[in-house]
């Protein structure tokens, strides 16, 4: 890695860049004309900022999860709880919800798609054991703790018990509850530290496959959210294959448009992309996006071209 963050030829662990979920690989390893995968995002929820209650019937869930797998997404990550912050831009932010309501939601989602497309990667959007464990146990393949283990560090114990990997995001607060902004001194820096107090936890638990996630946009400004897309490399310093989740999100609304007036959700696409873009050649390998076909095409070109 250069000091400007190109990514240049290098070797990578495999023990730690190639995930294994239940028998199934990917390849995670960054740049070096490798395609980053794309994670469809699929929320059976009722109040998520931008497709709440479109998937929460089992058939719709299913219809959208194979568009898709059709389109190239490696990976789907089911969400039943909705970690819309609070703020000006969405007001008092998501409800909280149940473990038991998380699973009723989340657990026939998982299993039918399990059954229906076996060569997809689950993802479990939760930051709650009781459901992780159940998903892993209906179907899922990975774990995804938005509250990068704050709240349950046993969530880590789970991942190490049934072998699975297990995604660190950072965030401050609850989920529903977080700070739509946050006042850091050196936001990259602080992300970074806290993911590590995250790695630690983990492994400490024994934990062998995790995946960090920096949280563009959960607390933090739009400049941070910027500083975070172009610093993307200081993340994979950590050590382990780096996710980001920036589509759609009100940070791409107010550069598109400006923090008063952000562009509407449904014309933040190609935004969406340039930020993408931009991550990928940092070393992000996995890409979390509500539009899987035209963030498939652009990561293709993207590696043809570098």
């Amino acid at each position: 890695m250069t000091e400007s963050g190109k990514l240049v030829k290098q070797v990578w662990d495999e023990a730690r860049f190639v995930l294994n979920g239940r028998g199934r690989s990917l390849d995670c390893r960054p740049g070096q004309g490798r395609v980053a995968h794309v994670m469809g995002i699929l929320n059976v929820t009722p109040d998520s900022f931008s497709d709440g209650g479109q998937f929460l019937q089992r058939d719709a869930a299913l219809k959208q999860v194979e568009q898709m797998v059709a389109e190239g997404a490696a990976l789907v990550d089911v969400g039943g709880e909705s970690s819309r912050p609070k703020g000006t831009v969405y007001g008092k932010g998501a409800e909280a919800v149940s473990a038991d309501e998380e699973k009723r939601r989340v657990l026939p989602v998982v299993e039918a798609i399990a059954t229906r497309f076996p060569d997809v990667f689950i993802s479990v959007d939760t930051y709650k054991p009781e459901v992780a464990a159940a998903a892993i146990e209906s179907g899922a393949h990975v774990i995804n703790d938005i509250t990068g283990l704050r709240i349950f560090p046993e969530m880590a114990e789970v991942a190490a018990r049934l072998s699975v990997p297990l995604i660190v995001m950072h965030s401050l607060g609850r989920p529903g509850a977080m700070p739509h902004e946050h006042h850091y001194d050196d936001v990259v820096e602080a992300v970074a530290t806290s993911l590590q107090e995250s790695i630690r936890i983990a492994e400490a638990a024994e934990v062998k496959q995790l995946v960090t996630d920096p949280g563009f946009g959960f607390g933090k400004s739009v400049r941070e959210n910027l500083q975070l897309i172009t610093q993307t490399h200081r993340f994979l310093q950590l050590g382990y294959p780096v996710l980001v989740g920036i589509s759609r999100k009100s940070t791409i609304g107010a550069v598109l448009g400006s923090v008063e007036q952000p562009a509407p959700i449904g014309d933040r696409l190609f935004g969406t992309l340039g930020a993408t873009a931009t991550a990928v050649l940092k070393g992000a390998s996995i890409v979390r996006t509500h539009d899987v076909r035209p963030t498939v095409d652009m990561l293709k070109l993207l590696a043809a071209t570098t």
